[in-house]
């Protein structure tokens, strides 16, 4: 067999007459893939470097958080705190010494001091008429004369009749009779003193005098006015002009006061403070509204008004706590707590016990070591489990 004629004439006419035009198109086939290898490339190291510069960013670019609302977070941890307990109440006389009529009373006849003024012990407040009583020690003071004359007189004859007796003229039941005599005119004598001394002692107490130095706080007399025993109390008088507060505080505040602590108090209406100092705790508790009062004794100045409402910041103490504003501790129905985020970066409720205010904020006694990241703010519009991106605040 011959193998060499194995191609027909039909197979020859289809096979191209000129072959240069094929092999001229392959150099440029070869550019053109060389061209697209070189794009990738380039593209496959524009890809690499930007992850390398970017690192987690770029993941988390294209991470569900990048949605997430941010919200501010702090580590609080915890400090020493001076507890203050703020507290409602009204200004008062420390000691209050009401003045009214201690003798038989009468017309008014002058009240040379007003409210406001300073008195010392023993000065007179108020002057009621005495012309009547008066009169009275002028003739007591008479009766005292004749009283004296009839003892003098007595004492004569006594004398007179002890000379006789030596002589036998008179007899000793005689003397007896003259010495008797004489002993009741002396005796009539001391009555008559007494008489007197007890009439200008009443009529020292028609005047009302201030029985303290003090403060006048009332006035509820005026001249012409009569006056007597049991009516209402005439003047009110702060002794020493000291003041204090009585603050309301309920049961469980009560219980973390003592005696003798510091205490702030604003009058209504001022802006000015004043140190005073807790020197009496109520013994019992109202049982309408379970509160109690703290007395805070105050040094009188003219701010300071009885009657007055006045706002009490009173010192309970120091303690280890975690502090935290009140903008992050909310509050239901179930209690106190704040937002806490994780390490996924999610909400998470943790309910708290609150301790006591003070100036830096609320401090935290239970629920919170202070190493975790507590929401600041806008934690009411948060949700149990939402995811957040959290943004650190120095505490």
């Amino acid at each position: 067999m011959n193998y060499e004629s194995s191609i027909t004439a039909e197979a020859a006419d289809s096979v191209p007459s000129d072959l240069s035009g094929v092999r001229a198109d392959k150099p440029l086939i070869s550019r053109r893939v060389a061209l697209v290898g070189i794009i990738v490339i380039g593209l496959l190291l524009a890809i690499a470097t930007y992850v390398v510069l970017t690192g987690d960013d770029g993941a988390a670019a294209g991470d569900d958080n990048s949605q997430a609302p941010v919200v501010t977070v702090v580590a609080p941890g915890q400090t020493t705190v001076e507890g203050m307990i703020s507290a409602p109440g009204t200004i008062a006389a420390r000691r209050a010494m009401p003045v009214g009529v201690v003798g038989e009373g009468g017309r008014v006849v002058s009240v040379p001091v007003d409210a406001g003024d300073w008195v010392r012990q023993g000065q007179v407040l108020a002057v009621i008429d005495r012309s009547v009583q008066s009169q009275q020690a002028q003739a007591q003071a008479a009766q005292i004369a004749v009283a004296k004359a009839d003892a003098d007189l007595a004492q004569a004859n006594l004398d007179r009749a002890l000379q006789l007796v030596e002589r036998g003229f008179i007899s000793k039941a005689d003397v007896d009779r003259l010495t008797a005599t004489r002993d009741a005119a002396v005796a009539r004598v001391n009555v008559a003193e007494a008489q007197l001394r007890e009439l200008r002692a009443r009529n020292a107490r028609l005047n009302i005098v201030a029985p303290a130095s003090g403060l006048v706080l009332e006035r509820n007399v005026e001249p012409g006015q009569t006056v007597g025993a049991g009516a209402p109390p005439l003047f009110n008088i702060a002794r020493g002009g000291e003041m204090e507060m009585l603050a309301q505080l309920s049961q469980d505040q009560l219980a973390r006061l003592g005696q003798g602590v510091q205490a702030s108090v604003v009058p209504s209406g001022s802006d000015k403070s004043f140190t005073g100092q807790v020197w009496q705790l109520s013994p019992v508790i109202d049982p309408q509204n379970r509160q109690g009062t703290a007395r805070i004794a105050l040094a009188y100045a003219p701010e300071l008004r009885p009657g007055g409402f006045a706002t009490a910041e009173i010192q309970s103490g120091t303690l280890v706590a975690t502090v935290l504003p009140e903008s992050a501790v909310l509050a239901d129905d179930a209690g106190s707590f704040v937002y806490v985020v994780d390490d996924e970066n999610k909400a998470v409720r943790r309910d708290v016990t609150t301790g006591m205010n003070t100036r830096q904020g609320i401090a935290i006694t239970e629920g919170l070591s202070g190493n975790e990241q507590v929401v600041l703010r806008a934690g009411g519009f948060l949700n149990p489990g939402e995811t957040v991106n959290p943004r650190r605040e120095e505490s």
